[in-house]
């Protein structure tokens, strides 16, 4: 099924009226050199898991996340400002995390933003789905829950269980293995003192998935069902390259449960050679290419039935909160030709 991305500001005046279109929307808070990647990894997850949704996708930026000119050159002409949000008619949104710089939340240039992004999401979605920081940040905004910070990162492959009967995970395995990649963590009896409810657990990983119903549903992820198959070790890579340029004292751990015996022999005997002779330009020989060998994206499936399931309750809400005097349109292809103009159709 079509995903339409829009970028353009002016939306289609038809296109929404569809019975099986949702228009969703992307804040995009990932620093620039994980900007594009993040936004192919959700616009290549939305496609597939649109079967029987036409999915309109806005992008959005936040202002204060700090960006270089590049960057905002490249968002001018496809990103929304966040001031557009308000009024955007969104059915759902995603609002992605970003790597935290502060070691409170609320010191982070673009808390005010994101604060009042958490407060309109309440009152004007059906649902949103809240990514790792942005989890983060969603429940100190509403409930005052302050993140722990890991001794060191957590980042792998890690084994989750469903723990709750929920919409959310209909077709999902009973055991998922999901990408984690975070500093920080949530205190579970905290959440469910304060009336989330706890859907997916991992053993080492702790509270994986984790939901609230308000107005809105609220659908909190500290893992990355959207990631690619080598998201881990790019971002492997670029730790080992900040500690190469001396920018952080300790050497990263490799990402757990990701590489095999091949694989982490060879990230084992460049960490030797690194700890041996460190410098910047070092970089250039880590055997990104050989690591790459054998990596799969064994989550695609969980992924996608995450994301199906939203998508089936987006359209469900959308039918609930239609006028009764809007003209009904019954799928993709009874839209006008010149609906597709401002956008362009991915699938």
């Amino acid at each position: 099924m079509p995903l339409l991305l829009e970028t353009t500001h002016a939306a289609p005046a038809n296109a929404a009226h569809a019975a099986n279109c949702v228009t969703v929307g992307l804040i995009n808070n990932m620093p620039d050199a994980a900007l594009e990647a993040t936004e192919r990894q959700f616009v290549d997850l939305i496609r597939a898991s649109a079967r029987n949704t036409v999915v309109r996708l806005l992008l959005f930026a936040i202002p204060e996340v700090p960006r270089g000119e590049a960057a905002r050159s490249d968002m001018a002409g496809r990103y929304r400002p966040l001031r557009a949000l308000w009024d955007s008619g969104l059915d759902g949104l995603i609002v992605t995390g970003t790597e935290p710089r502060s070691k409170n939340l609320k010191d982070e240039p673009y808390w005010g933003a994101v604060s009042e992004v958490i407060d309109w999401a309440r009152h004007n979605t059906a649902s949103t789905i809240w990514s790792c920081l942005a989890a983060h940040a969603a429940v100190l905004q509403s409930d005052g829950i302050e993140r722990r910070a890991f001794k060191q990162k957590l980042s792998g492959l890690f084994a989750c269980r469903p723990v709750a009967l929920h919409p959310m995970l209909r077709g999902a395995p009973l055991r998922l293995t999901l990408p984690h990649s975070r500093y920080n963590d949530l205190p579970e009896a905290a959440l469910k003192a304060c009336g989330y409810r706890i859907l997916t657990r991992s053993a080492e990983a702790g509270v994986d998935m984790f939901a609230r119903q308000d107005q809105s549903l609220h659908l909190f992820l500290q893992g990355h069902p959207e990631y690619e198959p080598d998201s881990l070790l790019r971002e492997y890579r670029r730790d080992i390259g900040r500690y190469l340029r001396g920018e952080c004292a300790h050497y990263p751990a490799a990402p757990q449960g990701y590489f095999d015996a091949e694989a982490a022999a060879l990230a084992d005997a460049f960490r030797k050679r690194a700890l041996a002779d460190r410098r910047g330009d070092l970089i250039r020989a880590f055997p990104k290419r050989a690591l790459q060998t054998g990596i799969a994206a064994s989550w695609r499936a969980t992924a996608i039935a995450i994301y199906e399931n939203w998508f089936g309750y987006l359209k469900g809400r959308k039918a609930e909160r239609r006028p009764p005097d809007l003209p009904r349109r019954r799928a993709w292809r009874d839209w006008p030709t010149a609906a597709a103009s401002p956008g362009r159709l991915i699938g």
